[in-house]
């Protein structure tokens, strides 16, 4: 795929996330997209067929973003500045497109259930990074720690809707909050 694909790509995921998420997401045509985009629906059918591959679309591109932080931390070597690495990476990718994913998901709870790639793996995908952030000697209060501690994230940066705060206060805020709880 080249890069003008790749961008087209995610441009129709940010304006799809963004009306699925403001008026729900059966409410949204494919019309509407295209239109918010500046282009015809023809072209939007050359990249996405229909809503429901826009939205495996974009969950596919979050939990392959998981895979690859999973697989770099597999690689990394186990200790205190591995937790703080992996919990800066996973609140980028949580502000990155996570937010907004979850408002997605908690609105259209019934779209993401039928539609969501890899549901049944979420869980261990986040198992296999508890256990390599965590290590095999942790024991059961660190390890909960550590696992609070990355759960929190995605749920302090929803927490933070409605704040008046800036992107980048919550995410100081997220990663101070974060980091404490693996002391």
């Amino acid at each position: 795929m080249s890069r003008r694909q790749s961008d087209t790509k995610a441009d129709i995921r940010r304006v799809a996330l963004e009306l699925f998420t403001q008026r729900g997401y059966e409410a949204t045509s494919l019309r509407e997209i295209a239109e918010r985009l500046g282009v015809t629906k023809a072209a939007l059918y050359y990249h996405f067929h229909s809503k429901e591959d826009i939205v495996r679309s974009l969950f596919g591109e979050h939990l392959a973003a998981l895979d690859d932080l999973v697989a770099w931390a597999t690689q990394q070597p186990p200790g205190p500045d591995l937790r703080a690495e992996v919990i800066d990476r996973m609140l980028r990718l949580s502000l990155d497109h996570g937010r907004q994913t979850m408002q997605f998901a908690l609105a259209n709870q019934h779209v993401v259930r039928d539609l969501h790639p890899g549901k049944e793996n979420m869980f261990e995908r986040l198992r296999t990074l508890f256990e390599v952030v965590t290590g095999p000697d942790a024991g059961v209060e660190e390890t909960l720690r550590i696992r609070v501690a990355l759960l929190s994230i995605n749920t302090t940066v929803f927490a933070a809707q409605g704040l008046g705060a800036t992107d980048e206060q919550i995410a100081a805020a997220v990663r101070d909050i974060a980091h404490r709880l693996t002391r």
